[in-house]
C-alpha cells in the first residue's frame, strides 16, 4: 500500500499555459521564426570601439532634469 503525499496538489495548468501548449503543438515552426525574428532586432554584434565613443559622449543628467530655471552657477 503506498502512502500519498499530503500536501500534493491536482495537476493544475493555467488558461494561458494550456493556450501556449497547443499554439505549440499546432505551430511546431513557431519557435523558428521567434528565433529568427529575435535575430532580426536583437542579435547583433556590439562594436566595442563606437560603445566606448557614446559613453565619453555622454553628458551628465540634473537631478530634477524638468527644471526651467537657469543654473546658479
Amino acid at each position: 500500500m503506498s502512502i500519498a503525499n499530503f500536501f500534493q496538489r491536482p495537476h493544475y495548468t493555467s488558461e494561458a499555459t494550456d493556450f501556449l501548449s497547443r499554439l505549440k503543438r499546432d505551430k511546431p515552426h513557431l519557435d523558428d521564426q521567434q528565433t529568427r525574428g529575435r535575430a532580426l532586432l536583437w542579435d547583433k554584434p556590439i562594436d566595442r570601439d563606437l560603445q566606448a565613443g557614446f559613453q565619453a559622449a555622454r553628458v551628465p543628467q540634473k537631478a530634477y532634469v524638468y527644471q526651467t530655471a537657469p543654473d546658479a552657477d
